[in-house]
């Protein structure tokens, strides 16, 4: 078990960060909150969650210890695997999903691709009484800083398609939300909430 990774930021990628460790370079899965809080050449430290299948070992990093709980949590879920979770976590933050759970809110949970009505449903049923009431108290992930022009277009994508949607949806929903990131007053868009609207997007296909 690795419960958290502290190292130099050598890489970061669109759907990964790589921390360098006494000379070892750890590949992190990220959602795309968590990567714009990173700088290549900057010290960082990421919670972590090792995800072990036959075929393969991956590491999952999140912004602080909150995160990487519900994270976990979320997989003692039926049908909620690490890949579901990691899109729960890229669609809501960890209190928008503690609302939808507690209050029984089906439509904000199915804005998460891949979660149905049925799906939903089994969530609240089984995670109710187990989540916990929102943190509140000023916790917000941080806005990310975003690339300049149009680098927001390969942003959006790339998370897409590793959220496990296919090139051509990514696509479409990348043209579906490109008139939300019309800059204002030279402000560069926000990759992240443009994620969330592509996703919110594609679950309404």
């Amino acid at each position: 078990m690795i419960a958290f990774v502290r190292g130099t930021v050598a890489d970061v990628t669109l759907g990964s960060a790589v921390l360098e460790v006494g000379g070892v370079g750890l590949e992190l899965v990220c959602t795309p909150h968590t990567l714009a809080t990173l700088r290549i050449g900057s010290p960082a430290t990421l919670p972590t969650s090792m995800v072990v299948r036959e075929e393969s070992l991956t590491l999952f990093g999140f912004l602080d210890e909150d995160e990487k709980s519900l994270f976990e949590l979320l997989q003692t879920s039926s049908g909620v695997g690490p890949k579901l979770a990691q899109a729960m976590l890229a669609v809501l933050t960890p209190d928008e999903l503690r609302r939808a759970v507690t209050a029984g809110d089906v439509p904000t949970l199915t804005r998460v691709p891949g979660i149905g009505q049925k799906g939903a449903q089994r969530i609240i049923l089984e995670l109710k009484d187990r989540i916990g009431v929102p943190l509140g108290g000023g916790v917000h992930r941080p806005r990310p800083a975003v690339p300049a022009e149009d680098a927001w277009r390969a942003q959006v994508h790339a998370g897409l398609v590793g959220l496990g949607w296919s090139g051509k949806e990514a696509d479409h929903a990348v043209e579906a939300v490109a008139p939300d990131a019309d800059t204002v007053s030279g402000a560069a868009p926000d990759v992240a909430a443009l994620l969330r609207a592509a996703l919110r997007t594609l679950s309404k296909a």
